[in-house]
């Protein structure tokens, strides 16, 4: 029996939703708090879809969570942080965005504020820590 090329195609499709949503693993985000003099952190991290709500994080502690990244690629969570004195002053960075991280960090994204509050990602296929900005912004 011949197949026609519609079904054809059908099935090429199917085969590759099938592949594409086998290949997306569960993807686990911690943002550590290192900060000096043991200075607690607020974190409040959220996607379009879900918002994790306020956290304050101790000292070497770390705000965790899990999902599975989206079909399309274009899965993004946000965190805003803060720990000065001036609890005016947030600072939002990426703690997960597909088209950066679905290599970086394929299952594991680490995120630390150090020292002073400088943002470190740490990057599964070099095994180092980069630097990241942290973008300033006001509440």
């Amino acid at each position: 029996m011949k197949m026609s090329n519609k079904n054809k195609m059908m099935a090429t499709i199917c085969l590759l939703v099938l592949t594409a949503t086998c290949t997306r693993a569960e993807v686990h985000v911690q943002v550590k708090n290192e900060l000096k003099n043991g200075v607690r952190m607020n974190v409040h991290c959220r996607s379009r879809d879900d918002d994790l709500g306020l956290h304050a994080v101790d000292p070497g502690e770390a705000v965790k969570w899990d999902f599975m990244p989206n079909f399309w690629g274009t899965t993004l969570f946000y965190c805003d942080v803060q720990w000065s004195e001036d609890h005016s002053i947030w600072y939002h960075f990426d703690a997960y965005n597909d088209d950066r991280d679905y290599r970086r960090c394929h299952f594991t994204c680490r995120w630390m504020i150090s020292g002073n509050g400088t943002l470190y990602g740490y990057d599964d296929v070099s095994g180092y820590w980069s630097w990241y900005p942290l973008i300033v912004i006001k509440s």
